[in-house]
C-alpha cells in the first residue's frame, strides 16, 4: 500500500544495421562531444555589474538597518524593564518598613 510506484522504465530501441559489415575496413567512431549546457549563460556588461554591486550593498544596508534598530529597541526593553524592577523593589521595601 505504501510502497513506490516507479514508472517503466524506457529500454532503448536495438540500433538497425543497414551497413554491409566488412572485415576489411573498421569504422570509425566520432570523438565524443560534450553534451551541450540547456542553461542559458549569462553575461555581464560592465553596467550591469555596477548595478548588481549597488543593489547588493543596499541590500547589506538595509538588512543592516533593520538589525541595528532590533538592537535598540531589545536594549531600551531591557533598561526599562530594569527601572521598573528598582522601582517596585523600592515600593516593597517601603511598605515593608511600614511607611
Amino acid at each position: 500500500m505504501l510502497t513506490p510506484k516507479y514508472p517503466p522504465q524506457d529500454t532503448p530501441s536495438p540500433p538497425a544495421t543497414t551497413a554491409p559489415e566488412s572485415s576489411a575496413v573498421a569504422p570509425t567512431a566520432p570523438a565524443p562531444m560534450a553534451p551541450a549546457s540547456s542553461r542559458p549563460t549569462i553575461q555581464l556588461t560592465p553596467g550591469s555589474a555596477l548595478a548588481l554591486a549597488a543593489g547588493g550593498g543596499a541590500v547589506v544596508l538595509v538588512v543592516g538597518a533593520v538589525l541595528v534598530s532590533l538592537l535598540l529597541a531589545v536594549a531600551i526593553t531591557g533598561v526599562s524593564v530594569a527601572v521598573v524592577a528598582i522601582v517596585l523593589r523600592l515600593l516593597v521595601k517601603d511598605l515593608q518598613k511600614g511607611r
